[in-house]
């Protein structure tokens, strides 16, 4: 098709999204959209996620109307130059429409799913994306998976092999936990990258996961190369204590729901599904031990056991945050305990990374900004 009339199709994020919901439309038919620009809403199995232009230009046709459902693939809408006539995106959207299958462009493109290694005597699952660059390794917080970065993962592999792994106690991985401190999980951290012979690694980690990338990185400085956080703990004592005990202690679906919503600054994105699979995930035989386990050895009292401002002084390696304004689990005042390179992202909440997405998806594409290489 020319490159003067681009189709804005419904994405795939994650590996068991099938189809996706038009939640409602962020630009009208007419505007003037930048690269970038957001575009529309779309909800998959998982959670809502908004759609950018991919290239600039005029919105067209919203193709798609809000509340339908379509597949993966499936024509959402039509920017092109403003010369463009009409007639011209009819034949666009008649095209489309009859060559489009549904789920074959999905099995064209399907990705290879999780994989695993032992690690410590530990099964550990991970996924992996990309070809070229360096590698990332993708750490999530207490109780997430590598899920946690579905719309994370795929941007990042366009310039990095990237890894995505479940923590022990989670997602796949085995429920047992050698050590279940946070220097025992950076310590893990750093044999998974062993044995996938992995030399140097850029960490990438949230909430608890950012404080378990800081101390792999006080661990073995010389193989990580940079360590981005996104609402990290181990910066502050501060945290909601109330929430994790909360988290560990529910199987109610109702109760897991307002906890759940709590880590985002708008609620209404987290669905059924997303809920359904924590509580799914909650009731596997070992977690509810495995989760204390961890929980025990994170607080003292109220408050997070370990704080790395002092020890993260001396590295030399490039250090980030990124943190949602309306975090109301970890204060973004935590921020700026990385030195310059913090980033407060407006109307987003702990979950930041899912919630503020294609901006989190820049910071971390353009790298540490005194490590352009990244």
């Amino acid at each position: 098709m020319s490159q003067r009339i681009n189709g804005v199709t419904v994405p795939k994020w994650g590996l068991s999204m099938q189809e996706g919901k038009v939640n409602r439309w962020l630009a009208n038919n007419g505007d003037i959209l930048q690269a970038g620009s957001e575009i529309v809403e779309v909800e998959s199995d998982k959670i809502a996620g908004v759609i950018e232009a991919a290239v600039g230009g005029v919105l067209r046709r919203q193709v798609a109307h809000a509340g339908a459902i379509l597949p993966v693939g499936a024509l959402l809408g039509v920017i092109s130059e403003n010369e463009v006539t009409d007639s011209e995106i009819d034949q666009f959207v008649s095209e489309f429409q009859s060559r489009f299958v549904a789920g074959e462009i999905e099995e064209q493109n399907a990705p290879t799913g999780p994989e695993s290694v032992t690690v410590g005597g530990m099964n550990i699952s991970y996924l992996r994306r990309g070809e070229i660059g360096d590698p990332v390794l993708l750490i999530h917080g207490f109780g997430g998976d590598k899920n946690n970065w579905l719309f994370n993962h795929e941007a990042l592999a366009a310039n990095h092999v990237v890894y995505a792994l479940d923590l022990p106690g989670h997602g796949s991985s085995d429920k047992r936990i050698a050590d279940p401190t946070l220097g025992g999980f950076a310590k893990l951290i750093l044999r998974f990258a062993d044995e996938l012979k992995l030399e140097v690694v850029h960490l990438v980690g949230h909430s608890l996961g950012g404080a378990i990338s800081l101390i792999a990185a006080l661990e073995s400085s010389k193989r990580v190369k940079s360590v981005t956080v996104l609402a990290s703990a181990g910066l502050g004592p501060e945290i909601d204590a109330g929430y994790l005990r909360s988290f560990v202690a529910t199987n109610s679906r109702k109760e897991l729901k307002n906890l759940v919503e709590r880590l985002f600054s708008n609620g209404g994105l987290v669905t059924r599904q997303l809920v359904e699979d924590l509580l799914r995930y909650k009731r596997i035989d070992g977690v509810q031990s495995a989760l204390e386990e961890i929980l025990s050895r994170f607080l003292e009292g109220d408050r997070q056991r370990t704080v790395l401002i002092q020890e993260i002084k001396n590295l030399k390696i490039p250090i980030r945050a990124i943190w949602g304004q309306e975090d109301r689990i970890i204060p973004q005042a935590h921020a700026a305990a990385i030195g310059q390179d913090f980033h407060i992202l407006p109307n987003a909440g702990h979950m930041v990374q899912m919630e503020a997405a294609n901006e989190v998806n820049r910071l971390l594409c353009r790298g540490n900004t005194s490590d352009s290489d990244y």
